[in-house]
Parts: structure tokens; sequence; C-alpha cells
């Protein structure tokens, strides 16, 4: 039995006070930063192997179903307001942009829709696909990595099993093992937080490594918002060390936090 479903250290959860369950899974939750430490330098290969690909004008594509494809879609579509990029991280869902909200039945078992999914956008040799299945044997998963290599992509996947057909199918494996979930085989628990948590490494780490952030920056975020754009303004300030009105008036004159900046440099 894969390690995901194996059964909870915990029994008799429907007699446990609220607090026990709290705290029950809380302290599962601790393990997850642990384990995926130990997968640092597989991480750190695939990163790198992206940046490669990306600076040379390839794009990164997320794969996955249920919980691993939804946190896919939520990591691309962060990607274009955080660091102005558009169209470079692209994140599909088995079932299309309806299985975002609902369940579409079966959609996962279609070892070649994935690769068919991919068509709209032209996948070339210079992108990077990234398998996200934290069970590794999502068919909808292992048919598109194994398609994307067939056709000279670079692959890398995303799972908490070890030892499964999704790994030894992609190029850069990364086996985030975080043990039982304190719901026997409820993936969402702390596979979905492993993943979440990595994928916020990978595309920061690209992000940063292609020029995105300076400093400490998020210089060409999108100022889409009051919010962001008080945020805008106190970036400009602090590191041109002038008044917040300043500031302001060279966001508005310039458009973007990087802008601004280099307007006075």
């Amino acid at each position: 039995m894969s390690t995901t479903e194996s059964t909870s250290n915990y029994n008799h959860l429907d007699k446990m006070s609220v607090l026990e369950l709290l705290a029950g899974i809380n302290k599962e939750d601790h393990g997850v930063p642990i384990a995926i430490e130990k997968q640092l330098p597989q991480i750190e290969a695939l990163v790198t192997a992206i940046v490669a690909k990306m600076k040379t004008g390839g794009r990164l594509f997320y794969i996955g179903a249920g919980t691993s494809g939804r946190l896919g879609v939520l990591d691309a579509s962060e990607i274009p307001p955080t660091y102005g990029v558009k169209d470079k991280v692209i994140g599909l869902i088995a079932g299309g942009d309806t299985a975002i909200r609902k369940s579409v039945e079966h959609a996962e078992d279609d070892v070649a829709q994935a690769w068919q999914d991919m068509q709209p956008f032209k996948p070339a040799k210079g992108d990077v696909v990234l398998g996200i299945a934290a069970s590794g044997r999502t068919p909808y998963v292992i048919g598109g990595v194994k398609d994307a290599r067939m056709n000279g992509l670079v692959t890398g996947c995303l799972t908490c099993n070890t030892g499964s057909e999704l790994a030894a199918t992609v190029d850069f494996p990364i086996e985030v093992v975080v043990g039982p979930e304190f719901v026997t085989g409820s993936t969402r628990m702390k596979s979905g937080t492993a993943q979440k948590l990595v994928l916020n490494m990978i595309s920061t780490t690209v992000m940063i490594r292609l020029g995105r952030v300076v400093g400490n920056k998020m210089v060409d975020m999108q100022l889409s918002n009051i919010k962001l754009a008080g945020r805008g303004a106190r970036m400009v300030m602090e590191e041109l060390n002038i008044s917040l009105s300043d500031a302001e008036e060279l966001l508005r004159k310039h458009g973007s936090v990087r802008k601004a900046i280099d307007s006075q440099k």
C-alpha cells in the first residue's frame, strides 16, 4: 500500500473533542517541512532546469487532477499579478476549468488528455512540464509527462510516495513523503500542504533567478487595486529613501515599481 493511502496514526476521530482534533491535525502538519527539507537537492535540480529553459523563452506547465491540479492552477494564476510575467507559467487540471470548483468524474483517468490539453499552447522542446500527483499514479498526469518527454520537453513531478510510476517517468522527480494522513487517504491535508509549499518554493525561486525581484521587492507586480498600489508606493519610498507622496507621484508617472525606481538611478 502507498504511504498516502496508509491508515491514519489516529483512531476514533469521531469520538474526539474539537480541541483533540485540532491538536492532532496540527501535530501531523509539523512534519511537512521536515519531509520537504529532505528533497531540497531534488527541488534545486528541477528549479535549475526550469530557469535555464525559461531564460531562453521556455514556459512551465503544471498538470494535475483534483487537489493537485487546483494547487497547480492556483500557483500559476498568481505569477502574473505578483511578478508581471504573463503566459509563462500555465496550470492545467483534469476536467478543465470546471474541475477547479467541482469534481469532474473520471477526468483523471484519461492518459491522453493532458497532452491534448496542452496543444492550444503549442508545447515546444524549450518548455518544462511538472506533473503533480500525491499518489504518483494518476493516469492524466502520467500520460501527460510521458507524452511531453517523448516530444522532447523536460519533465518533473511532485508526489508524496516513493517508487511511483510517475517518478520513474520523469527527468526530475520530487518525492515528499509526509506519512499517513490524519483522515486516512485525505491527501488534501498533509500531502496538499506539502505540494503547496513546494510549488511556492519552485515558482518563487524561478522568478527571483529570472530577475523579477530586486533586493526583496516584487518590482514587477501589477498595481491592480488600492492595496497593491499602496504596497508599490511603500516599496519605492523605502528603496529611494523619499517621502510617500513623492513615491506615489513617481509611481503614477511611471506605472510600475521597477520603472519608478530606475527613473531615479
